[in-house]
């Protein structure tokens, strides 16, 4: 890249320049190169100005995988302004509540969706404008004051440059906004400087380059979606874009005739990728790296994805929004530390803290501490959420983040996550990680998901209660589920209770929602 590079859309105007006719993205079977990417962007930016966007101003993208969605993530940042995408599964309470919590301005929406976001753009107090994308759009602005159709805005005469450029890197470039699953979700501040450093980080240890392919089946509202966007245009790479990974053949035949090299997911897609009994039938060679995040991999889907992916170097990773990316393990290490989350990732500092706040040393669990350029500007106005999680840090003025996150390092600098502090069970006085029961559950031959939680008990306080999804066709009892429990773990750790579903309730980007279970 010879231009230099301060704000988050010069990735797309960068690649655009040095790679205008190539194909940037593929979706909904059509293909748009970078010149066509840059050029609509550039458009959709200047209508977002006239309309009133401002420099800083919030503007809520609320839309499924499309391309549409795409251009919107960077026309808004070409307008000055911060972005937030947010999942089309979201509800009208929910919708309503993050519009008028980072008081978005302008909102971009798909037009199946009018129902939705016109009640609660009706409750906002503050959105000025609306862009309506598919299926006529121009029919569907009617109900909606102040809206446009996307034909409209982009049909308008517009200069071939972007807007003014107004913005420096610590500007707000985005808020993500968390699941919300003890509470209100809360906005997660990110400035072009976190996203730029955490994109550069990520594809150094990924080794990427111009001629990757990587498929991106995860939402561009989860920020592990959103950053295959980011990354495949830092790098000038092509970027095959789905709406999920509901019809998994579906996308396998995509990776195959897209000759995909990068193949991203979450332990809900592996395990789908473990029960198919057709695998034998599609061609992987062309994929050099898998990556996973949101939990980490059981050991049996390590083993399968290695021989899914014989070629493939996979990658076990560890993050969370408010940084990005933590940990990655390196694949040399992954037969010999398949438990681990790895090192920090580049340009990166990670340390574990004790109750007193004092560092502890190897295999001590404590919580994790996180320093860097990634590390978000806080959470949108909730300073006292912010306080607890950004902590003065070594230098005078900085912070850091303290993740509330239970993790060790073993004696080689290793991390290992333990579990969630707010997930933690407190049973017969002593700390069970849920995670560290999970991993055995889904170890268990004939187990495909597994998920524990704590419930109220008279003697030990609180008890493990499990839940347990069997694969097709598999039959065991909780007599078989707590006798290989016995046979792995700490009496302590044992499930007192052993439930069987048919499956889990998670959210939109495949995390399980314990909060449902419990």
């Amino acid at each position: 890249m010879d231009n230099p590079v301060f704000l988050l859309h010069d990735y797309l105007t960068d690649s655009a320049r040095r790679l205008p006719e190539k194909i940037a993205l593929v979706c909904q079977r059509q293909r748009l190169s970078y010149a066509e990417i840059d050029a609509r962007s550039n458009a959709l930016a200047h209508a977002l100005v006239r309309r009133g966007v401002g420099r800083g101003d919030r503007v809520a993208v609320f839309a499924d995988n499309t391309i549409e969605t795409v251009v919107s993530f960077w026309a808004v940042l070409k307008a000055n302004a911060v972005v937030t995408i947010v999942n089309p599964q979201t509800k009208v309470d929910k919708l309503a509540y993050l519009l008028n919590d980072c008081r978005a301005v302008a909102l971009i929406s798909d037009g199946h969706l009018a129902a939705v976001l016109a009640e609660a753009a009706a409750r906002s107090t503050h959105l000025r404008t609306v862009v309506i994308f598919g299926a006529n759009d121009e029919s569907r602005t009617g109900r909606l004051p102040g809206a446009v159709g996307w034909d409209h805005a982009l049909q308008a005469e517009s200069p071939a440059k972007p807007p003014i450029r107004r913005s420096i890197d610590i500007d707000l470039a985005a808020i993500v906004y968390t699941s919300g699953s003890t509470g209100d979700p809360k906005g997660v501040m990110l400035t072009h400087r976190n996203m730029l450093m955490a994109a550069t980080s990520i594809t150094a240890y990924l080794e990427n380059v111009e001629d990757d392919v990587i498929l991106n089946a995860l939402p561009l509202s989860f920020d592990y979606g959103l950053y295959q966007m980011i990354m495949a245009f830092r790098m000038g790479a092509r970027l095959v874009l789905e709406r999920g990974f509901t019809y998994p053949a579906q996308v396998l035949r995509l990776i195959v005739d897209e000759g995909v090299t990068g193949f991203p997911g979450v332990p809900t897609m592996f395990a789908t990728l473990a029960q198919m009994k057709t695998l034998g039938e599609f061609d992987f060679s062309r994929i050099r790296y898998v990556t996973n995040t949101a939990a980490s991999l059981p050991v049996k889907h390590i083993t399968m994805l290695g021989e899914l992916f014989p070629r493939a170097a996979i990658y076990s990773m560890y993050g969370l929004t408010e940084c990005k990316r933590c940990t990655y393990l390196p694949p040399e290490y992954l037969k010999d530390k398949p438990t681990s989350v790895g090192v920090a990732i580049p340009n990166t500092e990670l340390w574990i803290v004790g109750e007193d706040d004092q560092r502890l040393g190897p295999n001590q669990v404590g919580q994790l501490v996180i320093r860097g350029a990634t590390v978000m500007k806080g959470y949108w106005e909730k300073p006292e959420a912010t306080a607890k999680k950004l902590r003065p840090g070594p230098l005078p003025g900085e912070f850091v983040l303290y993740t509330g996150d239970y993790a060790r390092l073993d004696e080689d600098g290793f991390l290992y996550f333990v579990g969630r502090m707010d997930d933690i069970i407190k049973s017969r006085g002593e700390k069970v990680a849920p995670k560290e029961v999970e991993n055995v559950l889904t170890n268990i031959k004939g187990v495909k998901e597994a998920a524990v939680i704590g419930v109220p008990d008279e003697i030990l306080g609180q008890a493990v209660k499990a839940f347990v999804v069997l694969e097709e066709g598999v039959v065991l009892s909780d007599k078989d589920i707590v006798r290989e429990c016995q046979r792995c773990l700490e009496n302590l750790m044992v499930p007192k209770h052993v439930v069987f579903v048919d499956d889990l309730p998670k959210t939109t980007t495949g995390k399980i929602k314990k909060t449902e279970l419990a």
